[in-house]
């Protein structure tokens, strides 16, 4: 019989600081991914700039890129882009600098490969879930698509997939508006 490891994250102060190399930890299971595509980060970024400049405009929160964020000691992951109201991020943060509560919105870009897609789509959709993210966008470039979870009566559900006409909006960030055109 063979015991699987349960990471922390201490363990991660351990790890070898590779460049390019990511490492999270999902329900104490190390995940470890390589540096993302230049499409993936354009993506990121073109979304990340229409959060910032309508944070700027509303002073309603901010967003940033590839924070630390732990809900747990074996639940310490890095999403692409977090948005957090100003209100929460003033209660939010430790000594260190990172995220120990649910941001508003998560945003991820997906990363080639069934690995990747997976931990995107189902490990990462019900840690947001359980940890109380109200809203999670899951970026795909290759099909240039986003689908958009909202916060249900108690867990994150669908309530759309977008494509190229379409622009982000939601409810939690009003007046926000990102057409897809501009992400890819």
């Amino acid at each position: 019989m063979s015991v699987q490891r349960r990471y922390t994250s201490r363990d991660l102060d351990l790890l070898p600081h590779v460049e390019g190399t990511r490492y999270e930890i999902i329900n104490g299971e190390l995940h470890v991914s390589s540096q993302p595509s230049w499409r993936h980060q354009r993506a990121a970024s073109r979304i990340c700039t229409a959060l910032t400049n309508w944070s700027d405009e509303t002073g309603l929160g901010e967003p940033t890129a590839a924070p630390g964020v732990i809900f747990a000691e074996d639940d310490d992951v890095a999403p692409d882009i977090v948005w957090i109201s100003t209100a929460s991020l003033e209660v939010g943060l430790d000594s260190a600098g990172h995220l120990t509560l649910a941001p508003d919105l998560i945003v991820e870009v997906l990363s080639p490969g069934s690995t990747n897609v997976r931990r995107d789509r189902v490990l990462k959709l019900d840690l947001y879930s359980r940890q109380g993210v109200k809203e999670y966008w899951i970026v795909d470039c290759r099909l240039r698509t986003v689908d958009v979870y909202r916060r249900g009566s108690s867990a994150l559900e669908l309530v759309a997939t977008l494509a190229d006409d379409d622009a982000l909006t939601s409810p939690l960030l009003p007046g926000f508006s990102c057409p897809l055109r501009q992400v890819w």
